[in-house]
């Protein structure tokens, strides 16, 4: 082999190469196990997560959750002041507006939500304001609790 005008000439002889005993041959195929799908060939090379799980703890830890705020002796007297003026209207299903705590269910602290509806009733044994579209709110976890005359 040499080279003339930046073309390669062959010479006339046969040159030998590493794998000219091989190339030509046909694919072995095992009589045992069929052949991989090219779908099943290719999942062999797909990224995996060695670590399953973590980045979902990870934002979980990320996710923010509020303190629950103790209220004062005021706070409560005037809350009960509302729950009693609503007692006493209850056959009128007052429409008011409770902010309340939401405990998280995976760590410490919560959300405070806020709710606007119709009162059906109290129940006093569960401490629990019921609402006409079947919202039930603890009394325990409310902190505001605005009604329509006070």
């Amino acid at each position: 082999m040499h080279k003339e005008n930046g073309v390669i000439r062959m010479n006339d002889r046969m040159e030998c190469h590493r794998y000219d005993d091989v190339i030509n041959r046909q694919h072995p195929t095992s009589k045992k196990h069929p052949r991989m799908s090219n779908m099943n060939r290719a999942a062999q090379f797909a990224p995996f997560a060695a670590l399953t799980g973590y980045e979902e703890s990870i934002e979980e830890s990320a996710r923010l959750t509020d303190r629950k705020i103790e209220l004062s002796e005021y706070e409560i007297e005037e809350l009960n002041a509302k729950l009693n003026f609503i007692q006493e209207h209850i056959k009128e299903h007052p429409e008011v507006t409770v902010t309340y705590f939401q405990p998280d269910e995976r760590k410490e602290g919560g959300a405070y939500i806020t709710v606007t509806g119709r009162v059906r009733r109290i129940d006093e044994v569960n401490r629990v304001l019921v609402f006409e579209n079947q919202i039930n709110i603890y009394i325990a976890s409310i902190t505001k609790l605005f009604t329509e005359n006070r």
